[in-house]
Protein backbone atom coordinates (compact mmCIF):
# COMPACT_ATOMS: atom_id res chain seq x y z
CA UNK A 1 0.00 0.00 0.00
CA UNK A 2 0.91 3.54 -0.80
CA UNK A 3 -0.30 6.72 0.86
CA UNK A 4 0.17 9.90 -1.10
CA UNK A 5 -0.87 13.42 0.11
CA UNK A 6 -0.71 16.42 -2.09
CA UNK A 7 -0.22 20.27 -1.57
CA UNK A 8 0.93 23.83 -2.77
CA UNK A 9 -1.59 24.21 -5.22
CA UNK A 10 -3.55 27.64 -5.13
CA UNK A 11 -4.39 30.51 -7.55
CA UNK A 12 -1.65 32.23 -9.41
CA UNK A 13 -1.53 34.82 -12.50
CA UNK A 14 -0.29 33.70 -15.75
CA UNK A 15 3.77 33.99 -16.12
CA UNK A 16 3.61 32.85 -12.15
CA UNK A 17 5.51 29.71 -10.35
CA UNK A 18 3.69 27.25 -7.95
CA UNK A 19 5.79 24.22 -6.48
CA UNK A 20 3.41 21.22 -5.83
CA UNK A 21 4.96 18.31 -3.57
CA UNK A 22 3.54 15.19 -2.74
CA UNK A 23 4.25 12.93 0.28
CA UNK A 24 4.33 9.34 0.31
CA UNK A 25 4.07 6.70 3.06
CA UNK A 26 3.68 3.01 2.90
CA UNK A 27 6.48 1.14 0.62
CA UNK A 28 9.72 2.06 0.40
CA UNK A 29 9.78 5.40 -1.65
CA UNK A 30 12.98 4.71 -3.20
CA UNK A 31 11.29 1.36 -5.40
CA UNK A 32 9.09 2.62 -7.57
CA UNK A 33 8.69 5.37 -10.20
CA UNK A 34 6.12 8.29 -9.61
CA UNK A 35 4.22 10.37 -11.80
CA UNK A 36 1.74 13.74 -12.22
CA UNK A 37 -1.33 14.05 -13.92
CA UNK A 38 -3.74 16.86 -14.67
CA UNK A 39 -7.59 16.97 -14.94
CA UNK A 40 -9.49 19.83 -16.23
CA UNK A 41 -13.07 20.34 -15.85
CA UNK A 42 -15.01 18.08 -18.65
CA UNK A 43 -11.75 16.70 -19.51
CA UNK A 44 -9.68 13.40 -19.44
CA UNK A 45 -6.89 13.02 -16.57
CA UNK A 46 -3.53 13.90 -18.84
CA UNK A 47 -0.26 13.00 -18.15
CA UNK A 48 2.82 16.02 -17.18
CA UNK A 49 5.94 14.49 -16.08
CA UNK A 50 7.40 11.18 -14.47
CA UNK A 51 10.24 10.06 -12.74
CA UNK A 52 12.23 7.47 -12.29
CA UNK A 53 12.47 5.49 -8.62
CA UNK A 54 16.36 6.96 -8.82
CA UNK A 55 15.44 10.23 -10.28
CA UNK A 56 17.81 10.00 -12.37
CA UNK A 57 15.31 9.92 -15.62
CA UNK A 58 12.80 12.40 -15.98
CA UNK A 59 10.05 13.00 -19.33
CA UNK A 60 7.50 15.33 -19.48
CA UNK A 61 4.35 15.91 -21.57
CA UNK A 62 5.45 18.27 -24.46
CA UNK A 63 2.83 21.13 -22.74
CA UNK A 64 4.82 21.00 -20.54
CA UNK A 65 8.11 20.98 -21.70
CA UNK A 66 10.88 23.18 -20.91
CA UNK A 67 8.39 24.87 -18.08
CA UNK A 68 7.47 22.32 -15.63
CA UNK A 69 10.46 20.09 -13.56
CA UNK A 70 9.38 17.32 -11.93
CA UNK A 71 12.31 15.87 -9.00
CA UNK A 72 12.07 13.74 -5.67
CA UNK A 73 13.62 13.37 -2.23
CA UNK A 74 13.89 10.16 -0.80
CA UNK A 75 14.69 11.73 2.55
CA UNK A 76 11.70 12.90 2.73
CA UNK A 77 9.97 10.68 0.76
CA UNK A 78 8.02 13.22 -1.55
CA UNK A 79 7.99 14.06 -5.10
CA UNK A 80 7.82 17.81 -6.26
CA UNK A 81 6.59 19.39 -9.84
CA UNK A 82 8.10 22.98 -10.37
CA UNK A 83 5.68 24.98 -12.47
CA UNK A 84 7.26 27.75 -14.01
CA UNK A 85 5.79 30.43 -16.46
CA UNK A 86 2.36 29.16 -15.53
CA UNK A 87 -0.78 29.61 -18.48
CA UNK A 88 -4.37 29.46 -17.69
CA UNK A 89 -4.63 26.60 -19.90
CA UNK A 90 -2.34 24.87 -16.88
CA UNK A 91 -5.51 25.21 -14.96
CA UNK A 92 -6.57 21.86 -13.14
CA UNK A 93 -6.82 19.48 -10.59
CA UNK A 94 -3.45 17.88 -10.22
CA UNK A 95 -2.40 14.50 -8.89
CA UNK A 96 0.85 12.34 -8.12
CA UNK A 97 0.48 9.01 -8.67
CA UNK A 98 2.96 6.03 -7.62
CA UNK A 99 3.89 3.05 -9.99
CA UNK A 100 4.85 0.44 -7.70
CA UNK A 101 5.67 -2.27 -10.82
CA UNK A 102 7.42 0.25 -12.86
CA UNK A 103 11.13 1.83 -11.80
CA UNK A 104 10.78 4.06 -14.90
CA UNK A 105 7.37 5.44 -14.46
CA UNK A 106 5.16 5.73 -17.94
CA UNK A 107 2.59 8.87 -19.44
CA UNK A 108 -0.02 5.82 -19.29
CA UNK A 109 -2.81 6.46 -16.87
CA UNK A 110 -3.62 2.85 -16.28
CA UNK A 111 0.08 1.96 -15.27
CA UNK A 112 -0.35 3.75 -12.25
CA UNK A 113 -1.24 2.32 -9.06
CA UNK A 114 -1.82 4.99 -6.17
CA UNK A 115 -3.07 7.97 -6.40
CA UNK A 116 -3.04 11.43 -4.38
CA UNK A 117 -6.51 13.03 -3.79
CA UNK A 118 -5.46 16.08 -5.74
CA UNK A 119 -4.59 19.57 -5.65
CA UNK A 120 -6.47 22.52 -7.30
CA UNK A 121 -4.09 24.99 -9.68
CA UNK A 122 -5.78 28.20 -11.12
CA UNK A 123 -3.76 30.38 -13.31
CA UNK A 124 -5.62 33.37 -14.06
CA UNK A 125 -5.12 35.49 -17.09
Amino acid sequence: QVQLVESGGGLVQAGGSLRLSCAASGRTFSSYAMGWFRQAPGKERDFVAAISWSGSNTFYADSVKGRFTISRDSAKNTVYLQMNSLKPEDTAVYYCAADIDSHTGSSWFHEYDYWGQGTQVTVSS
